[in-house]
């Protein structure tokens, strides 16, 4: 196993802790979709910027062109994920709690997605899995 196996993985993970504090540390009196916006011109100048430094675009509009209705569907859930995340801390959800509840459900789902569109095996190992992940979820959500 190599850095470029893992780095996308660290990368991931230390997006996600951040991506988690700044959500539940986001401002109660802020409208949550100025917010998103603002976020989202951030991420827009950061994404243009590194395909221009990585990819050494010959010409954008083919690059464009090459885009299918994966790249938008993206943009929709991710403000869908975006302001989901951010109302259920705004509502209670302990920062603990919110994000494992929804990661283990995400999980589960992905298990039966991979499985059912994606002929992936489902053995005995990832069914116990899911077990575990049901009653982790029972178990983190009782008082």
């Amino acid at each position: 196993m190599t850095f470029n196996y893992f780095f996308p993985l660290v990368l991931v993970i230390l997006s996600n802790l951040i991506y988690h504090i700044t959500a539940k540390n986001t401002p109660n009196n802020i409208n949550s979709f100025l917010s998103l916006t603002v976020t989202y011109v951030v991420g827009a100048i950061v994404s243009v910027l590194m395909y221009f430094i990585i990819s050494k675009p010959s010409d954008v509009l083919k690059d464009i062109n090459k885009l299918n209705w994966t790249t938008y569907i993206l943009g929709l859930v991710i403000v869908g994920l975006e302001i989901g995340y951010i109302y259920m801390y705004r509502v209670g959800w302990n920062i603990s709690k919110g994000s494992i509840v929804a990661s283990i459900s995400v999980a589960i789902l992905l298990v039966l997605v991979g499985t059912l569109f994606y002929k992936e095996i489902i053995g005995m190992y990832q069914v116990s899995g899911i077990v575990f992940c049901i009653i982790g979820l029972i178990l983190i959500n009782l008082h």
